[in-house]
C-alpha cells in the first residue's frame, strides 16, 4: 500500500501529471494507478490539501498542432464524461490537473491547463495576496496576449507572461522570468507566500516542469522514466519509490525523446514590478 507523509515539507494545493511517450489511454495514469489523480483528488498524500475538489482539466495532443482541452468544475471523481473520454481517448502527451482554489472562484475558466496556440500549461501554488495584487497582475500581460485572459487565476497570469517574456524562443528562461515578476509584484504589494511554484507546460514535442518557493515549501514535484515514456506528477502515482525522482527546489526539468534534462530554474530576476497607483 502506498504511504507518503501527507505533510512532507511542502504546502500543496493542486495536483497534476503529464505524460509523453508511446501513445496511451489516458485513463491509466488519470484513473487506474494506486495512486492516481482522481485518487489524489480525494486523498492526495504530500502537502497539507487531501481534498482538490474545485475542478479538473486535460489537455492532450493528436494529429493537430494544437492542443484539444475537457475541463469542468465537478471534482474529478463524480464527473462521469471524464471516465468515459479518458477511457477511450489515447495520446503521445497529456497533461492532467486537478484543483483547490486559494481564492479565486470555481469556474470552469480557472481550471487548469491553460491554453494560447501550441502551448498547454498548469500549476501548483499561489502568488501570495492575490487579490492585493491582481490589477497589476494583469497589466503585466501583453496587450496582444490579453484575449486569453479567460479566467482570474494568477496562474493563467503567469503563463501569458511568460509568453511575453519569449515562452516560444526560451521556454525555461521565459516562465522563470514570469514567475520572478510575480514574486517581486507579491514582495512589493502582496503578502505571504510570496511565490509557491510547480508547474508543467508543453509545445506539443516536449514537457517542461519547474518547482520552485519563495520559502522552504516548494510544491512537490516527481518524475519516471520507463521504456515507454516519461511521467511527470505532483506525487508519485505508485509505492515503487526506486522508479520515481524527486526534482529539488529551483530546478526545472525537460523531457527530450526519452531522457530528462535537468537545468537551474532562476526566478529572481532584476526587474522593477509594476507601478502601484
Amino acid at each position: 500500500m502506498l504511504q507518503i507523509n501527507r505533510f512532507y515539507g511542502v504546502h500543496n494545493m493542486c495536483r497534476f501529471l503529464a505524460w509523453v511517450g508511446e501513445q496511451r489511454y489516458l485513463d491509466e495514469l488519470v484513473q487506474e494507478q494506486e495512486q492516481s489523480l482522481v485518487i489524489q483528488s480525494r486523498n492526495a498524500l504530500i502537502g497539507k490539501t487531501p481534498i482538490n475538489a474545485d475542478g479538473f482539466g486535460l489537455a492532450w495532443y493528436s494529429d493537430r498542432e494544437t492542443p484539444c482541452f475537457y475541463k469542468d468544475t465537478h471534482p474529478a471523481w463524480s464527473d462521469a464524461n471524464l471516465k468515459q473520454l479518458a477511457h477511450h481517448t489515447r495520446s503521445r502527451l497529456f497533461l492532467a490537473h486537478v484543483r483547490a482554489s486559494t481564492g479565486t472562484a470555481t469556474s470552469r475558466n480557472n481550471c487548469h491547463p491553460f491554453g494560447v496556440g501550441k502551448w498547454s500549461f498548469m500549476h501548483n501554488g499561489q502568488a501570495g495576496g492575490h487579490d492585493q495584487i491582481r490589477q497589476e497582475l494583469d497589466s503585466m500581460i501583453p496587450a496582444h496576449l490579453y484575449g486569453h485572459r479567460m479566467g482570474a487565476t494568477e496562474s493563467e497570469a503567469i503563463f501569458l507572461i511568460a509568453h511575453g517574456e519569449g515562452l516560444d524562443s526560451n521556454p525555461i528562461g521565459s516562465m522563470a522570468r514570469a514567475v520572478g515578476r510575480v514574486e517581486a509584484l507579491s514582495r512589493q504589494c502582496g503578502s505571504l507566500p510570496y511565490m509557491r511554484f510547480a508547474a508543467c507546460w508543453s509545445d506539443g514535442k516536449r514537457v517542461f516542469a519547474a518547482r520552485y518557493a519563495s520559502d522552504r515549501y516548494a510544491p512537490s514535484l516527481h518524475y519516471r522514466t520507463s521504456d515507454d515514456g516519461i511521467v511527470i506528477s505532483s506525487e508519485p502515482l505508485d509505492a515503487d519509490s526506486d522508479g520515481w525522482v524527486e526534482v529539488q527546489p529551483n530546478t526545472a526539468i525537460v523531457t527530450e525523446g526519452s531522457v530528462v534534462s535537468i537545468h537551474a530554474f532562476d526566478p529572481s530576476v532584476k526587474r522593477e514590478p509594476a507601478k502601484v497607483a
